[in-house]
């Protein structure tokens, strides 16, 4: 990180050695990384309340019964209405009478919930969670962490 700026952080001692050991459990080099995570994602949060044109990328987590009258034809003929929101699908078996899918999908922030809220909403899917990352801190986050491989 070639461009940043140094600041202060008062801190009741209870608070900090509260943080300090989640910094632990989270695996966390320095807290200055955890501090900019926990900022990070508070201004996701805002962004997702608050701007419904915002651009996001994210994951829908479908859980359902293969076995439900017209669950899978209904799922699939919604992906099929919503498919410039659709980037990859990965489905899975967990057993005789249950599915996992999960959508990896973008667009703004109404689209992708109205999707999700669409999905979720079939008859025979037991589950649904939506994880949205707005597009913007999504580049903001590769240009400051890079990883060699």
């Amino acid at each position: 990180m070639d461009n940043v700026t140094r600041i202060g952080v008062s801190l009741e001692p209870d608070l900090l050695e509260d943080f300090d050991k989640l910094i632990d459990r989270k695996g966390y080099i320095t807290r200055s990384e955890a501090i900019r995570d926990l900022i990070r994602s508070t201004l996701a949060k805002e962004i997702l309340k608050e701007d419904e044109n915002a651009v996001v990328f994210g994951t829908i987590t479908l859980f359902y019964s293969h076995h439900k009258g017209g669950v899978k034809e209904r799922l699939m003929e919604i992906q099929h209405e919503h498919h410039q929101h659709i980037l990859s699908s990965i489905h899975v078996h967990l057993d005789i009478e249950q599915c996992l899918e999960v959508l990896i999908v973008n667009g703004t922030v109404k689209e992708v919930r109205q999707l999700s809220d669409e999905l979720g909403s079939v008859k025979g899917v037991t589950h649904r969670t939506l994880h949205r990352t707005p597009v913007s801190l999504g580049e903001e986050a590769m240009r400051t962490h890079i990883h060699e491989h």
